[in-house]
């Protein structure tokens, strides 16, 4: 395990290169002119010094004298403009070239975070109901925005500063070095010890910037969690108290990010010290030679050193400055990471086949959320199911019922046993194959922003309006979708907000059976319909769909009573299977369910 974790650090970078697919060019053309900029730049103290030297001072052996004609160099005014304009046109020449690079490394970083972003959703995409349980809501957002975004921006800064600072740095130290040796030791010694610095501070950021990232998706959750229940809150009068909870995570994010900043504003005034200590000596130095000693010394290459100086040790700003960013950035690309390294433990079987009919049998299947044998949700459970019938499942909270259905579609895989569907273990079928046989309604199913049309399309993308009204009846949508002025046209709300509980409910019902599916399962999908729509409901599904395998979940009995065979469930456990007055005759539990629920209606103010 130890090994694992050593390779996966070794190669933090792993999914980099793949994310870059289709902006090769754009990564290319931003180097390649991020190193014109520079040598351009590099240019402009040179001639910086020709001017002074050549121009102003009239010094006989000023740089680069060989590449000027003697008629230009004797027309004193007439060579300072010359060589005046040559400096500007470089100029002009490397901001271009600059503004190129900035754009090419825009247009990179951006496609890159697009593809990066699209690699993490197309991950989560492909996670079973297990796979999400490791990660919270709050942190995928995260992860798939500020993580992403984070890792855009460095990467952008990246592509302008790894060609352009080395290579700045690399040429003003050889320029310096041909001007004047002695000199250019000043700051090639300070330049050792501003990256050792910078190491140490990346050092000592690197655990900041995990806590930041940890505070982030704590305020993102208390942010969802907060508007998803705000009728919720509004309904308890907590506002106050949602108020309080969000400044402390904000408060806590506040703190982390400038414990983590600290290290930031410390690289630029390091930097200044540096830099102008450097420039200080450099200029009493080389003035003492020009002044004094007479060694040789011109004063425009003084003035040329003191610009290389400058170029060397801002350049070497701009590597820590990146530096920082990556520091910032691993963080990120390491939980980034965690999502795209996470093993999908369902994945698609053999098998091209299609559901052929809605059988389902569960032949001696246990199951744990922990996938140890000795907690078990589920516990050899042997139930069969034929095609066209309508299993009741009922038993109290925790029991297994949701389990168990979320079996059907493989939402989870079974930890012994088998689950067939249609004659075939479901872990044969290909995910896509398996599930378009299946119409599931959750219990805690939600409902997307668009139109209702828009969901119900949901169940098959090419329903015709008559198939959507059909699917509403038998749902018994159709009674308020008829009442909104704008019929299948009506906007809904992130998870049909504008709708009521029972409203919600029987869309969702509506948009599973547009599917046409061999299997339709309902997990305790009218709890919030009254008891006149859920026996409409359920005498619309016997009539209506009748080859269709219907599994209903309820926590009333009346909502399964006319079931073909009604399972029961206790502590994980398969009681007993059989028709209601079966039930009755043989199984305590089912009874005791069935007279504690006929006494609460018969006298429903009775204190229990």
């Amino acid at each position: 395990m130890r090994i694992i974790e050593e390779q996966k650090k070794k190669s933090i970078f792993r999914y980099l290169g793949i994310n870059f697919k289709g902006y090769g060019l754009w990564t290319a053309l931003a180097a390649f002119f991020g190193c014109a900029e520079v040598m351009l730049e590099v240019l402009i103290p040179m001639l910086m010094s020709v001017i002074v030297d050549g121009g102003l001072y009239r010094e006989e052996d000023f740089m680069l004298r060989e590449f000027f004609p003697q008629a230009l160099i004797d027309d004193r005014n007439r060579f300072v403009i010359t060589v005046g304009l040559i400096m500007v046109i470089v100029a002009i020449l490397s901001m271009m070239c600059g503004l190129l690079a900035a754009r090419f490394s825009a247009v990179a970083s951006q496609g890159f975070a697009k593809n990066l972003r699209f690699s993490l959703f197309e991950k989560i995409q492909s996670f079973s109901f297990a796979n999400i349980d490791h990660f919270s809501t709050p942190s995928l957002i995260t992860r798939a925005t500020t993580d992403v975004n984070t890792m855009r921006m460095t990467m952008q800064q990246f592509l302008r500063t790894l060609m352009r600072s080395p290579i700045m740095m690399v040429m003003a130290t050889v320029m310096a070095f041909a001007i004047a040796p002695h000199l250019a030791l000043v700051f090639l010694i300070c330049i050792p010890f501003l990256a050792v610095l910078l190491v140490i501070l990346m050092k000592i950021g690197q655990p900041r910037f995990k806590r930041m990232l940890r505070k982030m998706d704590s305020m993102n959750k208390a942010v969802q969690e907060n508007l998803v229940s705000s009728r919720v809150v509004k309904a308890y009068v907590r506002g106050d108290y949602e108020s309080e909870r969000f400044r402390e995570t904000a408060e806590d994010l506040r703190d982390a990010q400038i414990s983590s900043s600290k290290l930031f504003t410390l690289t630029g005034p390091i930097q200044m010290m540096i830099m102008w200590g450097c420039t200080l000596i450099i200029l009493f130095l080389g003035g003492q030679e020009i002044i004094f000693e007479k060694t040789g010394l011109l004063t425009g290459e003084l003035v040329s050193m003191v610009s290389y100086t400058t170029q060397a040790v801002s350049s070497l700003t701009m590597l820590s400055w990146l530096v920082m960013s990556m520091s910032r950035a691993q963080a990120s690309l390491v939980r980034i990471n965690e999502v795209l390294d996470e093993t999908v433990d369902i994945a698609d079987g053999p098998s091209d086949e299609t559901v052929a009919d809605g059988s389902v049998d569960f032949e001696d299947v246990c199951f744990s959320y922990t996938g140890d044998p000795e907690k078990l949700a589920l516990s050899h459970i042997d139930l069969h199911i034929k095609s066209g019938e309508t299993m009741g499942v009922i038993g109290g909270t925790g029991e297994g019922k949701s389990t168990l259905v979320n079996l059907i579609p493989r939402f989870y895989d079974a930890l012994s046993g088998s689950v067939k569907v249609g004659g075939i273990d479901v872990r044969d079928y290909k995910l896509e194959k398996l599930r378009d046989g299946v119409s599931m309604v959750l219990q805690n199913g939600s409902l997307f922003s668009g139109t209702i049309a828009q969901n119900l399309r949901w169940g098959d993308p090419n329903a015709t309006m008559e198939q959507m009204k059909e699917a509403c009846y038998i749902a018994c949508a159709d009674e308020f979708i008829d009442k909104f002025p704008e019929g299948y046209e009506t906007m809904l709300e992130q998870d049909g907000a504008n709708l009521s509980g029972g409203q919600r409910q029987r869309l969702r019902i509506a948009r599973a059976i547009v599917k046409h599916p061999k299997i339709l399962i309902l997990d305790d999908s009218t709890s919030a319909c009254d008891m006149t729509t859920d026996e409409h409901i359920r005498r619309a599904l016997h009539n209506s769909i009748p080859g269709t395998t219907k599994i209903i979940i309820a926590q009333r009995i009346a909502s399964i009573m006319t079931c073909d065979r009604i399972a029961v469930l206790d502590e994980g456990k398969l009681s007993d299977v059989g028709t209601h007055e079966e039930l009755m005759a043989r199984s305590t539990i089912y009874r005791d369910v069935y007279e504690s629920q006929m006494r609460e209606e018969e006298n429903p103010h009775a204190e229990s």
